[in-house]
């Protein structure tokens, strides 16, 4: 399930973290890396657990909170503290799988990956390359969105990140374990919740069919739901 999160961050909020990110140190992205991504990866990541990592990775959490839309294609149980990295001149990461375990390092905080997401915090029209390449079920997709805009996919995709030829990339990027381990449960989830959301429209919020379909969807995520 790949599913655009448009607007996940105001303007204010982009410029807010740029401002923050961009007066940090930054390290090279290997830091963060298992001995497969190693290989393939070649770009600079804002060192984790330093004071810039906190309060731009703040703000970010604080966004997800407040989407109903990510609430609902996630359904969050876990929501790894939000990284950033940067790739110019070249730079890129090939083809990889994320890590099944994520752990937040000088913590017990660990993950299981269900799902990924990556924040774009730079205006496409400010790099060439560094399309975000996202391999499915229907073929491979590629992603270049807004900054502020957000892309979540399944942690099990093999994906990769296009060379940056021009400028630079800046996002962020973090891992989340969902209430509900399947994707494909996750999606069922996902296409009812927007249904009952569509006929709550048109019908009222207290229509039979919609308080019937809501019932459904309960019942369905008491069934899947880890938590």
């Amino acid at each position: 399930m790949l599913i655009p999160i448009p607007d996940l961050l105001t303007p204010q909020e982009v410029a807010t973290i740029r401002g923050i990110i961009d007066a940090a140190e930054w390290v090279d992205g290997n830091v963060t890396s298992g001995a497969q991504s190693a290989l393939a990866k070649r770009n600079e990541q804002l060192p984790e657990g330093g004071a810039a990592h906190r309060k731009a990775g703040a703000i970010i959490l604080d966004a997800l909170a407040r989407s109903p839309l990510f609430v609902a294609a996630a359904l969050p149980l876990k929501v790894f503290p939000p990284l950033f990295n940067r790739y110019a001149g070249g730079q890129a990461f090939g083809t990889h799988v994320d890590n099944a375990i994520r752990i937040q390092r000088g913590s017990d905080f660990r993950i299981r990956s269900d799902l990924s997401m990556t924040v774009f915090l730079e205006p496409p029209e400010a790099y060439d390359g560094g399309e975000l390449r996202i391999e499915g079920l229907f073929g491979e997709q590629s992603v270049k969105l807004p900054a502020g805009h957000a892309i979540l996919y399944p942690s099990s995709s093999l994906h990769r990140v296009d060379p940056v030829t021009r400028g630079a990339r800046t996002s962020s990027f973090f891992w989340l374990q969902s209430m509900v381990r399947d994707d494909g449960e996750r999606r069922i989830l996902f296409d009812l919740d927007r249904s009952i959301q569509t006929l709550a429209g048109d019908l009222g919020q207290g229509h039979a069919e919609v308080v019937a379909l809501t019932g459904v969807y309960h019942n369905l995520l008491r069934r899947w739901a880890d938590a």
